[in-house]
């Protein structure tokens, strides 16, 4: 039985306007110790398909289908039931450290506090347990730094810090929500090694949401790509970067940089996502694919297996996808 598995996972928002669909139909499974990327454009239904998991849907957001967590529901799980878990068994790193932390309290409140709630640790045994974690994430000074608030750390100390308090209960899964997008580039190398580091040495579950292919290539082991609330891929990273199947994941990588092509501008994909509010009829992404026929625009693909590839939603041929890519990347 996978540690997480997902099925036909909804998330609807009542607006004044009309019923916005976040997130429409998405399935897929987390085995223990493995990383799985989400990736896609913003408004794509990333964070929202977590945060549904979680109970932390805004008030006027509702999910349905199943998040099944070791056989149990996370999805109208009482509230009681949920926080025992959330927080102990599956905690979350948020993308802006400095909106998650509170200002009013110490680095040391913030962290003792979960470990009183979820181990029943005195304040003595909670902060040293405090303090080997901040070392463990590579703190310097962790015994003066748990005394300061975050105001007075960095940006990458403040993100290591949430980490910190993220695997403080040695989580089952840490769900990790743009972890390294408010970091520079060293900062952002220097995380996700210690994500890798500490998924070693706990064993814990990752799933990484990130718009860059980049980071996804360098932590995770499984991917899947959405688009409009979609899953329009789904496989191995190592074979999503060699076989894209689908025409918006090749749109996504050849957006990339590549180091080993000279010159040349990058090409974008036209157009803009679909108002969820108003979701094209057919494939969400037709309107602004290339290789789109009516069809595209009549009917939606249902996610199907490609073979030994994985999963795809696409009427295309997904060989001829693939060569063309292949030969216009040179792989």
């Amino acid at each position: 039985m996978p540690l997480l598995e997902v099925n036909g996972l909804q998330v609807e928002f009542k607006t004044h306007d009309a019923a916005v669909r976040a997130v429409n139909g998405v399935s897929f499974a987390l085995e223990e110790g493995e990383t799985l990327g989400i990736v896609g454009e913003s408004g794509s239904g990333k964070s929202q398909t977590v945060l549904a998991m979680l109970g932390l849907l805004a008030s006027n957001g509702r999910a349905s289908g199943q998040a099944l967590y070791r056989g149990e529901n996370l999805l109208g799980m009482p509230a009681k039931a949920l926080n025992r878990i959330r927080g102990n068994r599956l905690s979350i790193i948020f993308q802006d450290p400095m909106s998650s932390l509170n200002p009013y309290l110490t680095i040391e409140r913030q962290m003792t506090e979960v470990l009183e709630l979820h181990k029943n640790l005195t304040r003595r045994e909670a902060k040293k347990r405090a303090i080997s974690m901040l070392e463990a994430v590579r703190i310097p000074e962790a015994a003066h730094r748990i005394g300061q608030y975050p105001h007075e750390l960095s940006g990458g100390m403040r993100q290591r810090v949430m980490i910190a308090m993220a695997l403080l209960c040695e989580p089952d899964i840490l769900f990790a929500d743009e972890p390294t997008t408010a970091l520079d580039v060293t900062v952002q190398a220097q995380v996700l090694q210690l994500l890798r580091d500490l998924q070693r040495d706990f064993g814990t579950s990752i799933v990484l949401i990130t718009h860059d292919l980049g980071v996804v290539a360098g932590l995770c082991e499984k991917v899947m790509v959405m688009y409009g609330g979609r899953v329009m891929e789904q496989c191995d990273a190592s074979t999503l970067f060699a076989k894209p199947s689908h025409p918006y994941t090749i749109g996504l990588l050849r957006a990339l940089p590549r180091l080993d092509q000279e010159g040349g501008e990058l090409a974008g994909i036209p157009g803009n996502p679909p108002n969820m509010a108003h979701p094209p009829a057919g494939c969400p992404f037709h309107e602004r694919c290339a290789d789109a026929t009516a069809e595209c625009g009549e009917r939606a693909p249902a996610l199907e297996a490609v073979g030994t590839h994985g999963l795809r939603a696409c009427h295309r041929p997904a060989d001829a996808l693939i060569t063309r890519y292949q030969e216009q990347s040179h792989v």
